[in-house]
């Protein structure tokens, strides 16, 4: 084509040819430098019929073309009009004029607004002197009001008007108030000093009446009424003459005391304590009957007495205590802090305010240095006394159940497993050792007492002690309770589950667990009783984790059993020629053997732990033993030929299904998943060991897709199992790598990297189980380390979250509970 058309043109024939977007309209459907003249008249000609249409289009086409003409004539004319230089400089004018206009405006409006303020000045002059008279007119009339109240109050001092006084000297202080900032003019100035002399005059009477009220002088003898009305009087001088006089009457009161209950004298002992309390209750009584009746209810003087004899008895007691600290004992102890609580409590209940928030409303108005502490706060300092009677009480309470330190005691009763006679006789089967619900019981009742007497140090050093022996229990109770049912204590030829020790670690789990729940709650409700600077120190999470690994170890001694029972089992299929076997029958009997055992030890274990969530771990745990067991067994068979890998195949499916059925109800879906994994594995392994070596190409690559792995190792494993003479493995090892170098997407390793071909003859269970992480469900048994040992690692402590059951037992909602718990069983349900 030629050179590119303008984009007028374009536009020029599109409007021309009348073009619309169109989906038939292929050739216009972009105007451009790639238009083609060509296709658009093909589209108005499409055949040769279509030519006898060429004059029309032709016509059409002109008209077209002169109503565009004359339509750009019309443009161009409208255009030159637009463009005048005569109209553009016609407008320019008139916007020049329009400015000069808005100038002149705003000339006009500066001058008006000139005028009216020169119109205006003398009526604002006029207006400030009017409010500056007004000011000064209501500044003297408030002067003459002050004098003539002042002069009113000075005419009745002499008399000892109070109340008259008190109304008008309000007043006085009140429009005072207003001259403060005139304080400099002489005139207000010696107003000032007038008024602060006579409210010194007022206040000096006051004191003299008060002290002949408060000594009751019959030569100057004061009306109650007068001394109510004084009450108003000082009320209005401020807070510093009603403290002083508050504080002049405490004193009064409070002398005779002092004198009386000395601690250097018989009467100040700590056995003459309640006299204390009945001597201020006397004193309680006569000052509201009698001198009180004249304070204003809001004075509240009884809370100064109160607060004052506080102060003072918590001094004496300070002393007296330090001196009898050799020979405190606790019951003395206990009983004097009783009593002071108790008093303590009695005067908060009288006046429906805490105790100590009385002493800080007292402590507002006075210069005390720091918070006033209440009367039982000397007792603090010697509450180890109650502490140690706690730790000996404690201790008393665990001697007949731990495990003794010199070897002296082999039997201890709370681990004693009640024999299947005692329950036919009508005895009631226990769940939990009584000794833990008697340490509970006792922690309750201590937590109870100390929290009544004090809140602070002594209950944090209490809850202190409570970890300690909670640690002692798990320690000396319930892990030697677990020793005693280790393999040493088993003869070695004996090959049979002990039942007792199945029993005994069945209900070491129970009374761990229990342990574990209520050591939680005891954590919370030390927290709802402590002080504030102490809640976050109270944990307890130690000691629950300790009882965590003593579940671990107990579920340990529960595998040892299922392994005990087993191992006739096992050792029947390792003295098994598997190489010599001709052909397959039925299941081996030692199948037979590993389902008697495991479902004798699940029917022992399942009847007698409570919580499900540590069955589904025994069950975990097992079902992991006893794969790992039987892959040792046939590690240990080698060699294996194709008719034992056959006949072995059908061994591992009695055995996987047995597996399945194991939990019963308490199945879950991890659980089947795993067992699943783990017999997968094991399967394909005899898959590949009951493949014909011959031809060798096929068995390798039997092995490439049934292990799906490229590893040297991993084969030999296979020809060992095999019995594959050393000869003929290298043969089929130089083939392996062969064949393998050519197949890039095999992996490097498999679950073959952790078979171990030379298997240890120690047992699973010796090792302590892991503590399950009770929020992963069932993982158990279908971990990758299923052919590397088996060997679970040793018990790890847990968070509390995972740690605690998940239904919470109220333990210390009721302490009677703790009598009974060992005597029921709580209704068995899904964990």
């Amino acid at each position: 084509m030629p050179g590119e058309l303008p984009p007028e043109l374009l536009l020029s024939i599109q409007r021309v040819l009348e073009l619309k977007d169109d989906p038939d309209v292929t050739a216009a459907d972009a105007l451009g430098s790639n238009f083609a003249p060509v296709d658009a008249l093909n589209n108005f000609f499409p055949d040769e019929a279509s030519l006898a249409n060429l004059d029309a289009v032709r016509k059409s086409l002109a008209d077209d073309r002169a109503a565009l003409e004359e339509e750009i004539a019309g443009l161009r004319d409208d255009l030159k009009r637009e463009q005048d230089p005569s109209k553009m400089q016609l407008l320019q004018e008139m916007i020049s004029d329009l400015l000069h206009q808005m100038a002149r405006i705003r000339e006009n409006a500066t001058e008006s607004e000139a005028v009216v303020r020169n119109i205006t000045k003398d009526i604002q002059v006029l207006d400030l002197a009017k409010k500056n008279l007004i000011h000064s007119m209501t500044t003297l009339k408030r002067l003459q009001m002050l004098v003539n109240a002042l002069t009113q109050v000075e005419g009745m001092v002499p008399e000892k008007r109070y109340a008259e006084i008190a109304q008008t000297l309000a007043a006085v202080k009140q429009i005072s108030n207003t001259f403060r900032p005139y304080i400099t003019i002489p005139r207000i100035a010696q107003i000032w000093k007038r008024m602060q002399e006579l409210q010194g005059r007022i206040r000096g009477l006051l004191d003299e009446d008060f002290d002949a009220f408060f000594m009751q002088d019959t030569t100057k003898p004061v009306r109650p009424t007068v001394m109510a009305d004084a009450c108003l009087v000082a009320d209005v001088l401020g807070p510093d003459v009603r403290a002083h006089l508050v504080d002049r009457y405490v004193a009064l009161e409070i002398k005779d005391y002092r004198r009386i209950f000395r601690p250097t004298d018989e009467a100040g002992q700590l056995d003459n304590l309640a006299r204390r309390f009945s001597w201020f209750h006397r004193l309680l009584q006569t000052h509201e009957l009698e001198q009180g009746r004249v304070f204003p209810s809001e004075w509240r003087v009884g809370w100064y007495l109160a607060a004052r004899f506080a102060d003072i008895t918590r001094d004496d007691l300070a002393v007296v205590l330090s001196k009898a600290a050799p020979t405190l004992t606790a019951k003395s102890l206990l009983e004097n802090l009783e009593l002071t609580t108790n008093f303590e409590a009695g005067l908060a209940k009288k006046w429906a305010t805490p105790f100590q928030e009385i002493l800080d409303a007292t402590n507002a108005t006075t210069q005390g240095v720091g918070p006033r502490k209440p009367i039982s706060a000397a007792f603090e300092p010697h509450m180890g006394v109650f502490i140690d009677a706690q730790d000996k009480a404690l201790g008393a309470l665990l001697a007949p159940h731990r495990s003794s330190t010199k070897g002296a005691s082999k039997a201890r009763p709370s681990l004693d497993v009640p024999s299947e006679g005692d329950a036919d006789d009508g005895m009631t089967a226990i769940t939990v050792l009584p000794s833990s619900t008697e340490l509970f019981h006792a922690y309750a009742g201590s937590l109870e007492q100390c929290a009544k007497l004090s809140t602070g140090k002594p209950l944090f050093d209490l809850a202190g002690l409570h970890k300690k022996w909670l640690k002692i229990y798990a320690e000396d109770v319930l892990i030697p309770g677990l020793k005693a049912t280790t393999p040493r204590s088993r003869k070695s030829t004996e090959s049979r589950m002990d039942d007792n020790a199945l029993k005994q670690a069945c209900l070491i789990i129970n009374t761990a667990d229990y342990c574990q729940t209520t050591a939680a709650e005891l954590e919370e409700k030390m927290r709802e009783n402590i002080d504030e600077a102490y809640k976050e120190q109270v944990s307890f999470q130690a000691e629950a984790d300790l009882f965590v690994s003593v579940i671990s170890a107990a579920i340990a001694i529960l595998l040892h059993e299922l392994e005990v029972g087993a191992e006739p089992g096992f050792l029947a299929m390792t003295r098994t020629s598997w190489a010599s076997l001709q052909q397959v029958t039925g299941p081996s009997l030692y199948t037979s053997q590993l389902v008697t055992a495991t479902e004798q030890a699940v029917g022992a274990v399942k009847p007698l732990v409570e919580q499900k969530r540590y069955l589904r771990n025994f069950f975990d745990k097992a079902a992991s033993l006893i794969l790992a067991k039987f892959t040792n067994a046939l590690v240990k068979s080698r060699p294996i030929k194709e008719t034992g890998a056959e006949q072995l195949l059908i061994d591992l499916q009695v055995l996987k299904a047995h597996l399945l059925k194991l939990p019963g109800d308490l199945v879950s879906s991890g659980y089947t998943k795993s067992v699943n994994k783990a017999t997968t594995r094991l399967e394909t392994l005899l898959k590949v060991v009951m493949t014909l070596v011959d031809p060798p190409e096929g068995f390798i690559l039997n092995y490439t897709v049934l292990v799906g792995d490229a590893s040297f190792s991993n084969f030999q494993k296979i020809l060992d199992l095999k019995g594959t003479p050393k000869g003929e493995q290298n043969t089929l090892l130089d083939q392996f790598l062969t064949i393998t170098s050519t197949k890039p997407e095999l992996e490097g390793s498999s679950f073959l990297t952790s078979l171990d071909m030379d298997p240890q003859t120690s047992g699973l269970a010796m090792a302590s189980p892991r503590p399950l992480h009770w929020g992963e469900g069932g993982e158990g048994p279908g971990r990758e380390g299923i052919f590397a040992g088996l060997a679970s690692p040793p018990p790890q402590s847990v968070n509390t979250a995972d740690g605690r059951p998940g239904e919470k037992r109220e333990v210390f909602s009721d302490i009677r509970r703790f009598v009974s718990f060992g005597l029921r069983r709580d209704t068995q349900g899904p964990a």
